[in-house]
């Protein structure tokens, strides 16, 4: 019996006994009757994937087919795993959910997480493709010093993935302790083994296919989702949010509040203000939403599998088209979470919130929509947006490790495609670890809110480093160290001292740095950086890295030299 087929028939085993499971293993906890609908669909959509993994795993032979897909992915293939890489848990679950709790102002996710698009479309996309091989370090270093700008680029990326990896196993156990009953540490690791399987097994090619089947059942969700809210209330906007606002006034008068305060607490939903409730965190939130799009690395990586940059184009260009849709989706669905399931004490718990956690919004509003059938089918839509999105961030971390610290630094490119994949596969398991013991410590944060730290940390560091080593000649290796190096540690050190995790995990009465998003300061201060540093910078490295440019402009615009899909 093959690798694949063993893991199979442990899957079934372990939907087959999950309620049993959970009772077995604490007696104290009551799990609800499982939902044998959503727990058939969820096994069929991980069987149908397995045997996406096999064929993917039958045809990763190289390097290339386990990180890039061996370059011989479409335009439109592309776009549309982008967009399943890019429509994560926090714009299923996260972002209605934040909708659902604070209204008007959950927007902010939506067109934070969208207008980066434009910035890669016209300043990175080709120039990704015409200077990259496997991560965006090969970008970095085209012209610079290999080992600081490699060391820099391995632990920039390991950075932002493990932030985005956080709210993806978050999101994971909570959906799946909701549909099968099990206690949430258990269900986290059944997801990090699931998503371990699929990257070890199926590279590049088989994360890229489980995107693509991923966002076409998504959109196809979503949307139905949608139309069902709006036909609900005659296909009319201000009607859903009129009812809306009852729905919240009444919601406060139940908790004690006055006549005038309940009207205004429900007037507030559609207005900014509940959820950033200052300009510095506004601002600094959306750069982080807006430049952190074009610094993620799992994102970048993606650039690398289509067969030249004409292609990298496209693949912005349709990625854009179906990622814009699908947001004007989620604050319907966010809406009608609270019309249809706010009140309703079939999806609420003892204490009268959200049974399974606040971001479980969504999938409540499907079972209130469809029933357990259409519940099941959202549930395996859930999960296969969590496992497409982890499985990329997996790879990209992978990647950095093996690519860019083992077989660059350390063999100094004399290595074999075997150890670099063994290197791989190896970290894969590693991260997938680590993962799961960090879902576990956040397991309250918002899974969006999570996703932002992610994006400020990209954009504090990837961004800057990107963007002037790409377009300015008298950028230096010193200055992209030094000055990626302090966007990150300062976006990630402002993140620890901030309320979400200085109270809200660490317990602290009070947080150091009083603001949401730390990349008000730290973008800023890491171009400043990069741009000082390089104009003091007087070295013969610095003579060599300003030389270098012209080359990399000719290869960056023309693609004179890039790699082809048979030799990427």
């Amino acid at each position: 019996m093959s690798q694949i087929s063993k893991l199979a028939l442990v899957v079934l085993l372990v939907t087959a006994s999950a309620a049993a499971l959970a009772e077995a293993i604490d007696g104290t906890i009551k799990p609800r009757s499982p939902n044998w609908a959503a727990i058939i669909m969820f096994g069929c959509f991980v069987l149908v994937t397995l045997g996406v993994t096999r064929w993917a795993a039958l045809k990763t032979k190289t390097t290339a087919d386990f990180y890039t897909a061996g370059g011989g992915i479409t335009g439109f293939q592309n776009g549309l795993a982008i967009a399943g890489d890019y429509m994560s848990a926090a714009s299923f679950l996260g972002i209605s959910a934040q909708i659902f709790a604070d209204g008007y102002d959950g927007l902010i996710y939506s067109t934070g997480f969208l207008v980066g698009w434009p910035i890669i479309l016209f300043l990175l996309a080709e120039r990704l493709r015409n200077l990259g091989r496997y991560t965006f370090a090969d970008v970095v270093a085209f012209r610079f010093a290999q080992r600081p700008v490699r060391l820099f680029g391995a632990f920039s990326t390991l950075a932002v993935v493990l932030f985005y990896m956080i709210a993806q196993m978050v999101g994971a156990g909570q959906l799946i302790k909701l549909l099968f009953g099990l206690p949430y540490e258990y269900a986290v690791m059944i997801v990090g083994a699931l998503m371990t399987a699929y990257v070890l097994f199926g590279g590049m090619i088989a994360t890229t296919w489980v995107q693509i089947i991923k966002a076409i059942l998504l959109l196809g969700c979503a949307t139905v989702m949608a139309i069902a809210v709006m036909a609900s209330f005659g296909f009319s906007l201000d009607a859903l949010f009129a009812r809306a606002v009852e729905v919240k006034t009444a919601l406060a008068s139940a908790e004690g509040m006055s006549q005038p305060e309940a009207t205004a607490r429900g007037a507030s939903i559609m207005a900014p203000g509940n959820f950033i409730k200052d300009p510095v965190s506004a601002i600094s939130f959306g750069m982080a939403l807006m430049f952190g799009t074009a610094g993620l690395p799992h994102i970048l990586m993606r650039f690398f599998t289509v067969p030249d940059a004409q292609a990298a184009r496209n693949s912005v260009f349709w990625a854009t088209g179906w990622i814009g849709y699908f947001y004007v989706l989620t604050f319907v669905i966010g809406f009608g979470a609270i019309v249809m399931v706010a009140t309703d004490p079939t999806f609420l718990d003892s204490t009268g919130g959200l049974r399974g956690g606040g971001n479980m919004a969504a999938i409540h509003l499907a079972q209130a929509i469809g029933g357990d059938l259409f519940l099941g089918f959202v549930c395996a839509v859930a999960f296969a947006t969590i496992l497409a999105v982890v499985a990329g961030l997996t790879l990209a971390g992978a990647s950095a490790v093996s690519h860019d610290v083992y077989a660059s630094l350390i063999r100094k490119g004399n290595t074999s495609s075997d150890d670099e994949l063994r290197v791989s596969r190896v970290t894969v398991v590693g991260l997938a670890a680590v993962a799961i013991i960090l879902g576990i410590l956040f397991q309250k944060q918002n899974v969006a809110f999570m996703v932002s730290l992610a994006f400020a940390l990209a954009a504090s560091g990837n961004f800057p480093v990107l963007l002037l080593s790409l377009l300015w000649k008298g950028c230096t290796t010193r200055g992209v160290v030094w000055g990626g190096m302090t966007g990150v540690l300062l976006a990630l050190g402002l993140t620890v001292l901030s309320p979400t995790i200085w109270v809200n995990v660490l317990g602290h009465a009070e947080a150091v740095y009083p603001y949401t998003s730390p990349t008000i300061f730290s973008m800023p201060l890491a171009f400043v950086t990069i741009w000082v540093v390089s104009v003091l910078d007087r070295g013969s490295r610095a003579v060599v890295d300003r030389a270098g440019y012209l080359e990399q402009r000719v290869r960056a615009e023309t693609g004179i030299g890039a790699a082809t899909a048979t030799s990427h």
